[in-house]
């Protein structure tokens, strides 16, 4: 870390990370065999394993960008692109371990669950850890999940909208997000019905030398209203973690969706 982003840091409330608990990692670096061993870990469809690894081949193409802040210091061959904190996510928080759901606890995640969302999903460095949404908006047909569950659960839904806002060939960042995306958030609102209390989604990087790729996939049918909201915080380590995500928000006809991050 550079003497300036330490003193941007020092009096940053969130910089305190856990012991690892890790029950599964792939090695460091990225290659096909590392995107492959993510596809199979999360037992995907095939389509999928190929969606990753032509992204691959898009990210090894692609230029770094040359707008923003000059990221040409990222050492990708130095990052855990996939690292398993849990075996199982959690319906309620007893059934996430102390040491993580302590971590929520100082976040304020559990409290505002309870004053004021209609759901919350928890990741905590590639895995969803926690995830909750409310029995009426069930009911309504409303989905809220993790991304690799959307997949699972919903996958005819799922692709047809995942990748078609943002493809893999946007830019080298989005390439290396769809080659090796994980969690996330999958939403999707039926025709007419109205989310008017807003879920939320918080993404936590514990580990150091870690990438973290969630993948938000929002779906508003037509004359439906949903607000979501986004928040992310990660350690203060001397080594470099990396955050790259990619949003897709689609709403059909009529339909209104508050994204805030």
């Amino acid at each position: 870390m550079t003497v300036q982003a330490h003193e941007l840091t020092k009096d940053y409330k969130y910089g305190f990370h856990d012991a690892d608990v890790s029950v599964f990692r792939t090695e460091k670096g990225i290659s096909p065999e590392v995107v492959a061993a993510i596809s199979a870990h999360k037992a995907e469809p095939e389509w999928m394993l190929k969606f990753r690894l032509k992204a691959l081949a898009h990210f090894f193409k692609r230029p770094m960008p040359n707008w923003g802040a000059n990221l040409s210091g990222i050492d990708f061959d130095n990052i855990y692109y996939y690292i398993k904190p849990v075996d199982e996510m959690g319906r309620s928080w007893d059934d996430v371990p102390d040491s993580i759901r302590n971590t929520f606890d100082r976040l304020g995640i559990p409290e505002a669950e309870r004053n004021f969302l209609a759901g919350v999903s928890a990741q905590y460095d590639s895995e969803v850890v926690y995830h909750s949404i409310r029995a009426d908006l069930e009911k309504l047909g409303v989905l809220f999940s993790d991304c690799d569950t959307g997949l699972r659960d919903h996958e005819e839904l799922f692709r047809r909208y995942f990748g078609t806002v943002i493809p893999p060939n946007d830019n080298k960042f989005a390439a290396l997000n769809s080659a090796v995306w994980s969690g996330g958030s999958f939403v999707y609102v039926p025709k007419g019905v109205r989310v008017e209390i807003p879920l939320q989604a918080y993404f936590r990087i514990n580990s150091d030398n870690m990438g973290q790729f969630e993948r938000t996939l929002i779906i508003a049918d037509e004359d439906s209203y949903v607000h979501y909201i986004e928040g992310c915080t990660a350690p203060t380590y001397s080594n470099d973690s990396l955050h790259a995500a990619v949003v897709e928000i689609i709403a059909e006809r009529g339909a209104h969706v508050r994204y805030t991050t």
